[in-house]
């Protein structure tokens, strides 16, 4: 059976701190945040999965964020360089987070730089975001982790967002979804399918039909129902004034051996 575990991490008390590179900065809530950040992990729970707390980091603002840290492929963990150096304290209680879990464990070494809500996997493909966390030797660190495992690695410029998923992500069926004035080859992708809001262009997979997304994305949510899938709507407004998204905020662990 796939296993259904969601690595999350409290927000900081700090959170209004986070960067932010695409957007203006706007005043953030960290008490809605966290109500926020509660319901959403109310609702990965409602639908199967284990949530598993990784040790809080409080002086770490984008903490949150947990998905930058780590990049899974079946059993292996890479555990990530972010490219802003603020982050990279972060990566500390990931590594025994994911060890804990039976994982095997891999680390990105200077002078590469990766961040995991660069990386979208869709089957055994495995698309990497480069151009803004993410840089080239980082790439081919990621690459040597997982080819030798079956994964195929592609990279793709980004340049409009602050992440590849920030740009795009992909249905069940292996569809990537995507706005495209945020994207800069949409050509890169087999099957592919625009979405009018860019917060539509981030789901993320809960088993069957169901895609967690984001509340400001109703229309969006409208082509998915269409469609035959059964969105799961959070309102995380307060992590989209920093540029995050319904993926960032958790790992989603979905290939641990028995």
């Amino acid at each position: 059976m796939p296993s259904k575990k969601a690595l999350v991490r409290r927000p900081s008390p700090r959170l209004a701190e986070g960067l932010v590179t695409h957007v203006e900065r706007t005043e953030v809530d960290v008490d809605l945040a966290v109500e926020q950040w509660e319901a959403y992990g109310e609702a990965l729970r409602a639908h199967g999965w284990e949530t598993i707390e990784v040790e809080p980091a409080d002086d770490c603002p984008d903490a949150v964020f947990v998905e930058d840290t780590v990049v899974l492929y079946r059993n292996v963990a890479l555990i990530a360089r972010p490219g802003a150096e603020s982050r990279r304290e972060e990566t500390e209680g990931i590594e025994e987070a994911v060890a804990a879990l039976g994982c095997s464990v891999n680390w990105v070494w200077e002078p590469g730089t990766l961040e995991g809500g660069d990386v979208l996997k869709v089957g055994d493909t495995v698309f990497v975001g480069r151009g803004g966390r993410t840089n080239a030797a980082g790439v081919r660190q990621l690459r040597a982790a997982f080819e030798p495992l079956g994964a195929r690695v592609v990279s793709v410029p980004v340049s409009r967002v602050l992440h590849l998923k920030s740009a795009v992500t992909a249905l069940p069926d292996g569809t990537v979804v995507g706005h495209i004035p945020k994207m800069d080859t949409p050509s890169l992708f087999g099957r592919f399918l625009p979405v009018p809001e860019e917060a539509g262009a981030h789901v993320v997979l809960l088993g069957g039909d169901k895609l967690l997304m984001a509340a400001s994305a109703p229309k969006t949510a409208e082509l998915y129902a269409d469609l035959g899938y059964e969105p799961v709507m959070v309102d995380i407004s307060e992590f989209e004034k920093l540029e995050g998204c319904v993926t960032c905020l958790s790992v989603r662990l979905r290939e641990l051996y028995a």
